[in-house]
């Protein structure tokens, strides 16, 4: 018979390892950890975006010159070639003295380089040296073609300076060459005294002009002496007078010519005779030489200018 057992079976326990407990790690230092993966990773990107940079220098580099060889050829050759060759000059402004003509045949074949590489500067001082021409603007027009505007000397006297060299005034006062025989027929006083002074005897020729007006008479020469004594002369050769003027400022001679003006009619009506000379030098009056009248040597004048 089969008997019952009364044991109780085996049984198998499983255990269960207990749980690690979970390590926090801060933010900061993951944030850290991504930062030096991220840079680890970017490192071979940046070296190669260098190595287009340097390539692109390069390209641009070669680029340049090749550029500025181009350049420098093109000027080269426009410099030399007929294609830039200057064929008209046009003049405007004053041309009374100088036709264009003229002007153009005295200075076409003195202006060195083409269209493109003229020098302006030199141009102006070709066009400038020209008898009579006071100042030129030039300026190029495309495609062969120069512009120049004149402005000319007005001649408003003659001047001699103190070596005997014979050349004009223009109205600014500034001494200029030109041929002499032009300006015969203009009646222009004559001016004379040292080097850099006829600006100065241009600005008293017209201080004194209107004083000298009720004279009926008009300056033909006016002089200054290298010690700034003045003289004028008045009317022309085959009536002159002589009047001398002597030294002190401006203002303290035209105050003279006026006093002057103002009385010899006076003396020359009182005498009834015409007028020679006359000696302004004197502080309180002048003295005088007139025609046919027979004068007494005065004594030296007192107070000289």
């Amino acid at each position: 018979s089969l008997m019952a057992s009364t044991a109780k079976p085996a049984t198998t326990r499983l255990t269960q390892e207990p749980e690690l407990p979970e390590i926090s790690v801060p933010a900061r230092a993951r944030k850290a950890a991504k930062t030096r993966k991220a840079a680890q990773a970017s490192i071979p990107s940046w070296r190669a975006a260098f190595a287009v940079l340097q390539q692109r220098r390069v390209r641009w580099g070669l680029g340049t010159l090749v550029l500025a060889a181009l350049l420098v050829t093109a000027s080269w050759w426009l410099a030399r070639s007929p294609v830039g060759t200057i064929r008209h000059i046009d003049f405007s402004g004053d041309v009374r003295r100088n036709s264009p003509s003229t002007m153009r045949a005295n200075t076409l074949p003195r202006l060195s380089g083409t269209f493109f590489s003229l020098d302006l500067q030199q141009a102006r001082q070709v066009f400038e040296s020209v008898p009579w021409v006071r100042s030129a603007v030039v300026r190029r027009v495309w495609p062969d073609r120069l512009s120049v505007r004149l402005q000319e000397h007005q001649a408003a006297a003659r001047w001699m300076s103190v070596d005997g060299n014979e050349r004009l005034v223009n109205t600014l006062g500034e001494v200029f060459e030109a041929n002499l025989g032009e300006v015969e027929g203009e009646a222009l006083p004559l001016f004379s005294g040292p080097d850099g002074k006829s600006a100065q005897v241009m600005q008293m020729y017209q201080k004194l002009t209107p004083v000298v007006a009720p004279l009926d008479r008009r300056i033909t020469r006016l002089d200054v002496s290298s010690r700034g004594s003045w003289g004028l002369l008045l009317g022309d050769e085959t009536d002159p007078v002589e009047v001398t003027l002597g030294r002190g400022t401006m203002q303290e001679l035209v105050a003279r010519t006026e006093r002057f003006v103002g009385t010899v009619t006076q003396v020359t009506s009182a005498y009834r005779a015409p007028l020679l000379q006359a000696d302004l030098r004197h502080n309180n009056g002048y003295a005088v030489q007139l025609k046919g009248v027979r004068s007494i040597e005065p004594s030296s004048p007192t107070g000289r200018k």
